[in-house]
């Protein structure tokens, strides 16, 4: 069984050029599912059926193995059977048709909107990273960028007196987003900084040594502001859950948030109405007279 594992993994790193994270992944899953399969003797990939792998999954998931980590692995073995059958060395795809159980989604954290303002509310800072990192926040929050998005932005990317940010996103798409004016004030208040340091750097946002700053400092930076600023930890995504929220519970233009976040599937993008619609039930339940509960006395 190993052998032919050796043989997958080579064949992914070869031919898919899967990243080193990736095949680590499926290594870890196929490795788990294997010693299950040695216990079970069960010692060649050829005599694995339905029932061993329905055992397998339902073992995992009362280990508390999420669904979507479950249906991870079940796609890492029916790559694992694809690959196996190419090969001629199997002749049946044993989860060609197994579905992982489903696990509860989770809805995205946002901001209210008057913690938004609160978070955002410029302090007249002209401290060199205040102004920075100001204007970052700000562009999360009026654009909905993704993390990455905001970390590989170009100066030329950007235009200001047109109110634009073009962002690549997902799949190497390029999109057009509009940049409101609280940003457009805060980014032209960086960018006169920024001009001092002379870089030949062509990133819009670079650290203190005229470097472009990568994800994880743009992380700890959103979350040290929000410590500071809110008093609680902030993450970059929280931006932009906040950023498709507001603007579909103001607009109601699912296709329009959609466009803007750069989803390719608008079922993605529904998730929002939820969170819409958990905001209206809150103010349904502290408005009504029906919904309130009866105090005791």
């Amino acid at each position: 069984m190993q052998s032919d594992l050796e043989a997958f993994l080579a064949h992914l790193q070869r031919e898919r050029q899967l990243s080193p994270r990736t095949l680590q992944a499926y290594r870890h899953d196929l490795e788990g599912l294997r010693d299950f399969l040695d216990a079970q003797d069960c010692p060649r990939w050829q005599a694995v059926d339905a029932t061993h792998l329905r055992l397998f999954v339902a073992k995992r998931h009362q280990a508390g193995l999420s669904g979507r980590s479950l249906q991870r692995m079940l796609s890492a073995v029916r790559s694992l059977y694809q690959f196996l059958i190419r090969e001629q060395l199997c002749k049946h795809n044993p989860a060609v048709d197994l579905r992982a159980p489903r696990s509860p989604r989770k809805l995205p954290r946002a901001l209210d909107a008057d913690l938004a303002s609160q978070l955002l509310d410029d302090s007249s800072d002209d401290d060199w990273l205040a102004v920075r990192d100001h204007a970052m926040l700000e562009l999360f929050y009026s654009s909905g960028l993704r993390l990455s998005e905001l970390a590989g932005l170009d100066i030329s990317e950007l235009d200001l007196p047109q109110g634009e940010v073009r962002v690549l996103g997902k799949g190497s798409k390029t999109r057009l987003i509009p940049v409101g004016r609280m940003a457009r004030e805060a980014l032209q208040r960086w960018l006169e900084l920024r001009l001092l340091t002379n870089t030949p750097e062509q990133a819009l946002f670079i650290g203190k040594q005229g470097r472009r700053l990568t994800p994880r400092a743009i992380q700890l930076r959103v979350r040290r502001w929000g410590v500071t600023h809110i008093g609680q930890n902030l993450h970059p995504h929280m931006l932009r859950h906040s950023f498709a929220s507001h603007v579909l519970e103001s607009s109601g233009d699912l296709r329009a948030v959609q466009e803007l976040l750069g989803h390719a599937d608008i079922s993605t993008t529904q998730i929002y109405t939820h969170l819409d619609f958990q905001h209206l039930a809150q103010v349904y339940d502290k408005a009504h007279p029906r919904a309130k509960r009866k105090t005791s006395t």
